[in-house]
């Protein structure tokens, strides 16, 4: 197993998450936002989350769910996580955490500048894990998943209150470089290992693994 975390993100089939299981992903993503070419319903969700073994972490990405939504997830897919990609406020974090004690909640934090890293110490004792992802442009409809990366450099002297993690751009290519400029313990990838908007590759999957797996 690698010693860096691996999460194969906007899973959509049952063979894309054979193939991210059988490359060793510590972690798998499903994408419930409407507007993602990664978007998974309520029954598809249940059905691929069924396929993951208990050591794999079940992730759900969201952007701004109400309580009712957040209870749908955890009891179709059995999710152990619940990955926060819009503007939820720490409080709002504070809030589901009262509610859903057993979830572990990640904040994602969109990045273009080293203020946008400060920012994320808002949510410091409430997220389980922060993820820094790129900032997308104020007109796009997707909060992430565009393919897009910021500078790594600003994460080069980050120190780490707790667990967190990189995304955004991400591909077999460049994560090693990725990785030796930050030190990310984990890292996330979605369109880097795609060969059409929404439509994940084996291939690239696996060779994503094996680029983190080789360090």
């Amino acid at each position: 197993m690698s010693r860096i975390d691996i999460k194969i993100c906007g899973l959509s089939t049952p063979e894309t998450v054979q193939a991210a299981l059988a490359a060793g992903a510590s972690h798998v993503g499903f994408v419930h936002f409407a507007k993602s070419p990664r978007h998974v319903d309520m029954d598809r969700l249940a059905q691929l989350a069924s396929r993951v073994p208990a050591h794999v972490h079940k992730v759900a990405v969201v952007v701004e769910p109400d309580d009712a939504l957040i209870e749908r997830l955890v009891e179709a897919g059995r999710i152990g996580a619940l990955q926060l990609h819009g503007k939820e406020t720490p409080e709002r974090l504070a809030a589901i955490r009262a509610r859903f004690p057993k979830l572990g909640l990640w904040k994602a934090i969109p990045v273009k500048t080293g203020s946008d890293i400060a920012h994320s110490s808002a949510y410091h004792g409430l997220a389980d894990l922060v993820l820094f992802d790129a900032k997308t442009p104020d007109t796009a409809d997707l909060p992430g998943g565009m393919g897009l990366r910021f500078d790594w450099k600003l994460l080069a002297d980050y120190r780490a209150s707790g667990p967190w993690g990189l995304s955004g751009g991400l591909d077999p290519e460049n994560v090693a470089e990725a990785i030796g400029i930050t030190g990310a313990p984990l890292v996330d990838v979605s369109s880097g290992v795609e060969s059409a908007p929404g439509i994940k590759d084996v291939d690239k999957i696996r060779a994503f693994c094996k680029a983190v797996q080789q360090l």
